[in-house]
């Protein structure tokens, strides 16, 4: 379930996936398996202070660094759109938290930061799409082609 929380400016969303935290860590942690679920392509350090960026949609590229890396409990990274006005580069933070529970996990994910309610309303749908998916392929199904996504003919370059 997603709903915009106290204060205006975040998203929070919970989701139980029947797979252990290491396997949904796993996820965010390696490029093709993130790019499984979200983005068509991308460039990813995947270490405190490594940048990342992911076209996510179309030609909309997402792109931050990584603050906190702790498997397989919990990730932090910022998160902006390039271009991206009022939202720029790295601007939002989004924190991803893993517990066990007996069936699985229960992904916690908190986007603070938002610049507007609409913001808001557009990363709460835009979470809940890609956590969706995220835990098809986490519980070992093959999502169906992202229809938010379009090909497109140009790779990204690496991470500055």
């Amino acid at each position: 379930m997603t709903t915009p929380a106290t204060p205006m400016d975040t998203v929070t969303l919970e989701r139980r996936i029947a797979a252990r935290p290491e396997t949904v860590f796993g996820f965010f942690t390696d490029r093709d398996e993130w790019l499984s679920w979200m983005g068509a392509d991308g460039t990813f350090s995947f270490e405190p202070g490594g940048p990342y960026r992911t076209r996510v949609t179309g030609e909309n590229v997402a792109s931050g660094r990584f603050l906190t890396l702790d498997p397989p409990a919990r990730l932090v990274f910022t998160w902006g759109w390039e271009g991206g006005t009022p939202m720029a580069t790295g601007s939002t933070r989004v924190e991803i938290t893993l517990e066990p529970t007996p069936t699985g996990t229960l992904l916690h994910l908190i986007h603070s930061g938002l610049p507007t309610s609409e913001a808001c309303e557009a990363h709460a749908e835009l979470w809940q799409h890609y956590i969706d998916r995220l835990a098809e392929r986490a519980e070992g199904g093959t999502p169906t082609p992202d229809p938010w996504a379009r090909p497109t003919a140009t790779r990204l370059p690496p991470c500055p």
